[in-house]
């Protein structure tokens, strides 16, 4: 695939497909570091611990039934399925699929001024014992 504008991902939340109206979607993926230094030691060293992460998606906001208020009015206080692709297209090694759990421990519906395009953030902590998965098929 090389190089591209992101322009097509497809973001999945709880089985329904909100990509229509995603402007953003980061999913950054972390291990605790661990320090292990033991005496002796000159300089410090660490091991991977649990890993870690906060999906964060931008939507253009939608109030119509299956639509994104819905989607996640429905998922609040709950732990949903999370698929994020950098396209559309079929999964594939170079269209990786990455898949987790996150709990939907916040809800706003609103927060824009008037005039202003009808948008809302959501920032998921992950809540995946398995943490989370890239899927090539």
């Amino acid at each position: 695939m090389g190089t591209f504008a992101l322009v097509d991902a497809r973001v999945e939340v709880n089985s329904v497909d909100l990509s229509g109206w995603v402007t953003s979607v980061t999913l950054p993926i972390e291990l605790e570091a661990l320090e292990n230094t033991a005496m002796g030691q000159v300089a410090r060293s660490r091991q991977a611990g649990l890993q870690d992460s906060t999906l964060g998606i931008n939507f253009n906001d939608d109030f119509a039934a299956s639509a994104v208020d819905a989607t996640l009015w429905a998922a609040f206080g709950t732990v949903v399925v999370v698929k994020v692709r950098p396209t559309t297209g079929a999964i594939s090694g170079t269209n990786p699929e990455f898949v987790a759990s996150y709990l939907v421990n916040q809800h706003n519906p609103f927060g824009n001024s008037v005039g202003e395009l009808a948008t809302r953030q959501v920032s998921w902590p992950l809540s995946d014992p398995d943490g989370v998965a890239r899927n090539t098929a």
